[in-house]
């Protein structure tokens, strides 16, 4: 599943179709929460396809489709940008070769992790409690922001045509 990831997400930022470009982000969505069953996190794995494959690649589809972006004059200035695109991928690298390095030193210790709860309560059920419990003003806030949102998105898009009864 990582190597998909890891080969998907290469032919995001390779495609010269945008279309064919969100497509093999949905297999990388994909193949990230089949990652994330395997670590037995179900409730992230579920919200990963159903927020970013069900409603982040539909609207990033709908927007290019829709806008009908001319891409060979955005990438005309491709060249100018490089020694910045140079710069951010050496920090990258620096940083997994930092992570990688901390990795190695620790010999296969494995990671101290908070102990997990009770066995008879699922993943998704703990996160559940605890949104609905400590964190519901929270939770019931951002809901709001997004619904908001999503109301002066289909504000900002009407079209007011005449001759349509509404």
């Amino acid at each position: 599943l990582s190597t998909v990831v890891v080969l998907a997400s290469l032919r995001v930022i390779t495609a010269k179709n945008p279309v064919h470009a969100a497509l093999f982000l949905v297999l990388a969505f994909f193949s990230a929460g089949g990652i994330w069953m395997l670590l037995h996190a179900e409730f992230l794995a579920i919200a990963l396809v159903m927020v970013y494959v069900g409603a982040v690649m539909v609207l990033f589809l709908f927007v290019v489709m829709m806008l009908d972006v001319d891409f060979a004059e955005l990438k005309q200035g491709f060249l100018s940008y490089m020694p910045i695109g140079i710069l951010v991928a050496l920090v990258l690298f620096g940083e997994l070769a930092l992570v990688a390095s901390a990795a190695l030193s620790a010999g296969g210790a494995p990671i101290a992790i908070a102990p997990s709860g009770p066995p008879e309560v699922t993943n998704a059920e703990a996160i559940g409690r605890v949104l609905y419990t400590d964190y519901l003003l929270v939770f019931q806030m951002a809901g709001l922001v997004l619904f908001v949102a999503m109301v002066g998105a289909i504000v900002l898009t009407l079209r007011h045509r005449s001759g349509v009864k509404k």
